[in-house]
């Protein structure tokens, strides 16, 4: 199955609350191990080709850091 989509995540706008994660129903991110300039670490995507490009990243962020790039 090919990826529909990806998420793109500002890491300076990220606060690390893990919400994205914990509700991605694929399991394809992950807390990065670099930090931004707030010391934050941040979410990434570990797996590029299951996204489904569900939104749920983006819906549950708080700061408004994750958009979706749909294929």
């Amino acid at each position: 199955m090919a990826a529909k989509g990806e998420p793109l995540i500002n890491s300076e706008r990220c606060k690390g609350c893990g919400l994205c994660i914990a509700n991605c129903p694929k399991n394809i991110l992950e807390m990065s191990k670099e930090f931004n300039s707030d010391g934050v670490t941040f979410p990434t995507l570990n797996d590029e080709e299951t996204c489904t490009a569900c939104t749920f990243c983006a819906t549950m962020c708080p700061e408004n850091a994750i958009q979706i790039r749909r294929f």
